[in-house]
């Protein structure tokens, strides 16, 4: 019988605050004691750990920064990622697991011949989505970055069905084999899993409708695997249901509500390395209806970029990547800059643009773009200003805070 996920939960708390100096300091700081983490809601009221905070904390209590939570002779790698961070690993599956139910979701199964495109030096990636492979009875090719002409060759000679790696990578060999005068018909693949990077959305079209592939977007970081996954296009990401996945707002770590945008924060079940409340620095609007009581199949969010790059307008997280998205819902724009203000004591959001066609209807226009925008952002603008093109360069910055704090 499958485990629940608040059991799960209570059982990482105890064993984290035991046996990991670092959370029991995080929840002793908090007032928090590990009894009283007995649902997902009670996480809020352990303070968030950015990345950042672990590179000091790791620096501070070398190499693990007081996480790790078995001893150090039972870890079969270490890995090493941006930051700097070490990240052990031992025999726990919590990442594993995660990658065995993208791998599902994605369609692979045993007899798949895959090549895996991610890096096998020092960080996890490659690796662990090898070893899970492995386990699920396909062939794995180690191919590891570059040289597209070997993994050309490769995937004709041995029949390759499935890719998994960065989506630009993909087109890249895509394309090389058609400068070979290699047709995508003499291949034998059927299934991409795409991670890392961005799935531009006419790169999915032409994968999908041109090569006839089925393509699985998924979305991780290397300390907790894969959290998210998109199988049919758009920008809606599906939540995995372990580990426990929040959105939360940045300044005070609470969840925030359906619809509103805030940073990705996650608690994995990892016995290992039990990281409670990291923030990933993701930004994210929150589509679950129902913070904590949701259906699995109605958890998702929309990734919106990266916190620092975030505007708060009169209490919402506007990202540039979320205003790109309502403007190209218009038609008619050129170009477009939001402009943020406090004249009084209220923010005023304007925004100015420049249109592709002078003949077009301004009224109609600025309508449509104040709907787009509070539909995508959830923040109403006070003004559309459409003005010519010489008073908006085209190397503008999109969001502009002209806010004064004295």
């Amino acid at each position: 019988m499958k485990t629940s996920t608040t059991d799960m939960l209570r059982h990482i708390i105890q064993h984290a605050y035991a046996h990991a100096p670092a959370v029991k300091t995080l929840l002793d700081s908090a007032g928090v004691s590990p009894d009283e983490v007995r649902a997902v809601a009670d996480l809020d009221r352990i303070p968030v750990t950015s990345k950042d905070r672990l590179v000091e904390l790791q620096e501070a209590a070398p190499p693990f920064g007081g996480f790790l939570a078995v001893p150090v002779d039972q870890l079969q790698h270490v890995f090493f990622s941006p930051g700097p961070l070490y990240e052990p690993s031992a025999e726990e599956t919590a990442v594993l697991d995660t990658i065995r139910d993208v791998l599902a979701i994605a369609g692979f199964a045993a007899g798949d011949v895959v090549m895996n495109t991610f890096g096998y030096h020092l960080i996890p990636t490659g690796l662990v989505i090898d070893q899970v492979f492995g386990q699920i009875g396909a062939t794995v090719i180690p191919a590891g970055v570059g040289n597209a002409d070997l993994q050309i060759k490769m995937m004709l000679d041995l029949r390759v069905t499935g890719y998994v790696g960065t989506p630009s990578w993909l087109a890249a060999l895509i394309e090389k084999a058609k400068e070979r005068g290699v047709e995508f018909s003499q291949f034998s693949l059927k299934n991409a899993l795409v991670s890392a990077e961005p799935l531009p959305p006419s790169l999915r079209q032409t994968l999908v409708e041109e090569y006839g592939l089925r393509v699985t977007n998924a979305y991780g970081t290397a300390e907790l695997g894969f959290l998210a996954y998109n199988t049919e296009g758009g920008l809606s990401m599906r939540l995995l249901e372990r580990p426990i996945i929040q959105v939360v707002n940045p300044e005070t770590g609470r969840s925030v509500g359906p619809g509103e945008t805030g940073e990705v924060v996650v608690t994995t079940f990892n016995e290992t390395y039990p990281l409670i409340r990291l923030g990933t620095g993701d930004l994210a609007v929150n589509m679950d209806p129902a913070p904590g009581e949701s259906r699995q199949e109605d958890r998702s969010v929309i990734l919106v970029g990266r916190v620092g790059d975030a505007v708060k307008v009169r209490g919402m997280f506007v990202h540039p990547n979320q205003l790109r998205f309502a403007l190209s819902q218009v038609a008619g724009i050129a170009r477009a800059q939001a402009v943020v203000t406090q004249p009084q004591t209220r923010d005023e959001l304007t925004l100015r643009v420049v249109v592709s066609d002078e003949a077009a209807d301004g009224e109609t226009l600025t309508k449509a773009v104040g709907v787009a925008i509070e539909s995508a952002c959830r923040v109403k603008v006070d003004r559309v200003e459409i003005v010519p093109a010489d008073a908006l360069p085209e190397d503008a910055r999109l969001m502009l805070d002209e806010r004064t704090w004295e």
